[in-house]
């Protein structure tokens, strides 16, 4: 396992710039944003059509070192509004093309969520079963947008050997790990989670539970904290509409890792990871609104590499030495 970044925290910065600071916290692995939501700064998709740019940055991650664990293109693919879904889904086709090119076996993005029908202008994400006009909303949904949309692009990955890792987040159809295992089951088991634990924790889900769950269908992972504030919780619940800057008032806020969860849970999450198969990177993303990117950054790779399990296990030695 290792300690990765999702550079979008670095927007401001060049690509050879990200990659100094990055290696002076020990960290040789970049998880790069595309388009979409977390823009371009550092990988262009124009690269697929001009190979002296693809070259040349492919020569620049290689000469320093630099493995990049997924291309990230955060986006709403089942937005109800035709323009914006058209041109979400299109960054996602020419990332999966770009992770081809380039080695990359993962590409990030979200579910998505659809509108109440073929007319809607915003998307429309049902949180309640009752009244019973919600069950009818959420079965069109799944079976008429999601699941058809889903499985055409989960086999046009497989196609060009990219796996696809949907972020967990409400707001979006695949939310926790019941819908993105219903996902899973319907279009095919090339997708599968880029899992954000702090998502969880504000859902209510044990993060480390969680994990048992989903088993080998995590695909990828962010190292983000929550904090919960529970002064404020029983005012708003956990779908507290606040600005993210309202942290006096919120319910809970994100965190820098270690900030929300000390050395013992997050010693935890990554050793339940190990036990279930992932041995893959733990991305950092920072969001805590408490810290700039530079310390957010800075502390959550020194906590991270402290604890990080690194080799591959070996044989239980003592096993067969000592006596029954």
């Amino acid at each position: 396992m290792r300690v990765g970044c999702f550079t979008a925290l670095l927007a401001q910065f060049s690509l050879d710039q990200v990659i100094e600071k990055l290696k002076s916290l020990d960290i040789t692995t970049v998880e790069l944003g595309t388009g979409n939501y977390p823009g371009d700064p550092h990988c262009k998709l124009s690269m697929l059509e001009d190979e002296a740019a693809f070259q040349a940055f492919k020569d620049k991650i290689g000469a320093n070192g630099i493995s990049i664990s997924a291309l990230s293109c955060h986006g709403e693919p089942l937005h109800p509004d035709p323009a914006i879904r058209q041109a979400n889904q299109e960054v996602q086709r020419k990332s999966i093309l770009l992770a081809e090119k380039l080695g990359v076996p993962v590409v990030i993005d979200f579910s998505g969520c659809p509108g109440e029908s073929e007319n809607s202008k915003y998307p429309n994400w049902v949180t309640s079963p009752w009244p019973p006009h919600y069950q009818e909303l959420l079965k069109w949904q799944w079976e008429k947008v999601a699941i058809p949309f889903w499985k055409e692009r989960v086999k046009f990955a497989a196609d060009h050997g990219v796996k696809i890792a949907l972020e967990m987040h409400p707001g979006f159809l695949v939310y926790n790990p019941e819908t993105m295992l219903r996902l899973r089951e319907a279009v095919g088991e090339n997708i599968g989670a880029n899992y954000d634990p702090s998502h969880m924790f504000w859902q209510g889900i044990d993060p480390i539970k969680a994990i048992r769950i989903l088993g080998d269908a995590i695909f990828h992972v962010h190292a983000k904290d929550t904090q919960i504030y529970d002064y404020n919780l029983p005012r708003t619940g956990v779908l507290d509409m606040k600005l993210y800057t309202d942290e006096r008032n919120r319910a809970w806020i994100f965190r820098t890792v270690g900030y929300g969860h000390g050395a013992e849970w997050w010693g935890e999450f990554i050793s339940t990871l190990r036990m279930y198969g992932y041995d893959y990177v733990l991305s950092i993303e920072h969001e805590d609104s408490l810290m700039s990117p530079n310390e957010g950054l800075t502390k959550a790779a020194a906590f991270l590499n402290s604890l990080i399990i690194r080799e591959a296990p070996t044989a239980p030695w003592w096993v067969d030495n000592v006596s029954a």
